[in-house]
């Protein structure tokens, strides 16, 4: 297992803006960047990529840079203890493994980003009208997400959940 500090720096996005391709389909340790190379999360997945996308969709400015170490014979266990060993190795508690856990790795929740109005329309709705404005507003939330990831050079496909709109989450659509 090497150190955090033993791995190169990756670029988040190729020159095309697809995210990187090195970690396709890998089992691994991951370390996120922001574009100053500040830590600002570690993490493990059986799809290093996916999980790349969806930290991407979430806080897209806070990826910029990625750090990754893959196994062929992975273990909850090893994967933890190389998160956890990460962890002390930086000195600090990244801030997607702290304070902003749920940013980095719950599905977007657009109810917050409600305006007045839609809060209106929403407590005042049946449950089939509460339905819609919650679609509503994922959808508006969708377009500002999609226009920061263009804003960004992010040319990777992004494909939202339908059925998570309908709770005001956006998650993306298993592959």
């Amino acid at each position: 297992m090497p150190t955090l500090a033993e791995l190169p720096f990756l670029p988040y996005l190729d020159d095309q803006g697809e995210i990187i391709h090195e970690f396709d389909g890998k089992v691994g340790a991951y370390a996120i960047f922001a574009a100053d190379q500040t830590l600002q999360y570690i993490g493990y997945s059986r799809d290093i990529t996916a999980s790349l996308l969806q930290h991407l969709v979430r806080v897209p400015q806070g990826c910029h840079w990625v750090k990754g170490w893959t196994c062929d014979r992975p273990s909850r266990t090893l994967l933890e203890t190389v998160r956890t060993d990460w962890i002390a190795e930086s000195g600090a508690t990244p801030p997607g493994n702290g304070a902003d856990e749920a940013r980095w790795n719950q599905p977007i929740d657009a109810k917050v980003h409600m305006t007045p109005q839609e809060q209106a329309d929403y407590a005042s709705a049946d449950d089939q009208g509460k339905i819609k404005t919650l679609k509503q507003v994922a959808r508006r939330v969708e377009a500002e997400v999609l226009k920061a990831l263009g804003d960004r050079g992010v040319t990777t496909p992004i494909r939202f959940d339908p059925k998570l709109k309908e709770e005001g989450l956006l998650g993306l659509k298993p592959v």
